[in-house]
C-alpha cells in the first residue's frame, strides 16, 4: 500500500512542476516524472510478492506467476515517452533559438 501512495505522491510532484513552473525545461521534466509515476504503478499492479517468471514448461502449473501484460505496456510507453520528450526538447530549442528565453510568460508577451 506504500508503494502505491509513493507514486501517487510522485506523480502529484510531475503534476506541480507541470502546473505550477513557468520554464518550459522544467515543465518536460514534470512530464517525465509523472510518466515515470504511472509507469512505475503499472509495475506494482501486475507485481506478485515471490512470483515467478511467466516461462512455463509442458505441464508445468505455476501458482504464483508474474503478470507479463503490465511489463509490456510499460516497456511500450518507455519507447513512446522517449519520443515524445525528444519531440518537446525539439520544440524547446527552437522556441529558444527564436526567443531566447525559457519563460512561457516571456514568450506569450512576445507573440512573433
Amino acid at each position: 500500500m506504500t508503494e502505491y501512495f509513493l507514486c501517487f505522491v510522485l506523480f502529484i510532484i510531475g503534476l506541480y512542476a507541470v502546473l505550477r513552473k513557468r520554464n518550459i525545461i522544467k515543465i518536460i521534466i514534470g512530464l517525465g516524472i509523472m510518466e515515470y509515476a504511472v509507469n512505475l504503478f503499472f509495475i506494482l499492479i501486475g507485481y506478485h510478492r515471490y512470483g515467478r517468471a511467466p516461462i512455463l514448461a509442458k505441464e508445468q502449473v505455476i501458482s504464483n506467476m508474474v503478470d507479463p501484460l503490465p511489463q509490456a505496456l510499460v516497456l511500450t510507453a518507455i519507447v513512446i515517452g522517449l519520443a515524445v520528450t525528444a519531440l518537446l526538447v525539439a520544440i524547446a530549442i527552437r522556441l529558444y533559438e527564436k526567443y531566447a528565453t525559457f519563460d512561457i510568460t516571456k514568450i506569450r508577451e512576445l507573440k512573433g
